[in-house]
């Protein structure tokens, strides 16, 4: 098997975009550090797909959105499980939570977990 011919492949049905962020330590100005939300990667090609449907989270006073969505993107990549995904297809941008990535020669494969309020 060619593994760079079918990378190639699979990598021009990458439509959309993500930026890949994670807490790490952040020096402040009094010398001491905080842990803060740092992006690793920015704007990377990628795709998704929705894995399965939502769940309707309806109580009185809110609406929470919970489902998942499966991540594949290059295997040059570092995701780590925690990281959080920001996802851009078009105009539309979604935050999700990743799993565990699994990686293939090709590409690698991430559930990614939406939690949000409508």
């Amino acid at each position: 098997m060619n593994v760079r011919r079918h990378r190639k492949a699979i990598e021009k049905l990458y439509e959309d975009k993500c930026t890949i962020s994670r807490y790490g330590p952040v020096k402040q100005p009094n010398g001491s550090t905080k842990q803060e939300l740092q992006a690793i990667h920015t704007d990377k090609p990628c795709r998704i797909s929705q894995k399965s449907l939502g769940a309707n989270g309806q109580t009185e006073s809110v609406n929470n959105i919970s489902y998942e969505t499966k991540l594949f993107v290059s295997p040059d990549i570092e995701i780590k499980q925690g990281d959080t995904v920001n996802v851009t297809r078009g105009t539309l941008v979604r935050l999700y939570t990743a799993g565990e990535p699994y990686p293939y020669s090709t590409h690698q494969e991430i559930n990614l977990q939406r939690k949000d309020k409508a």
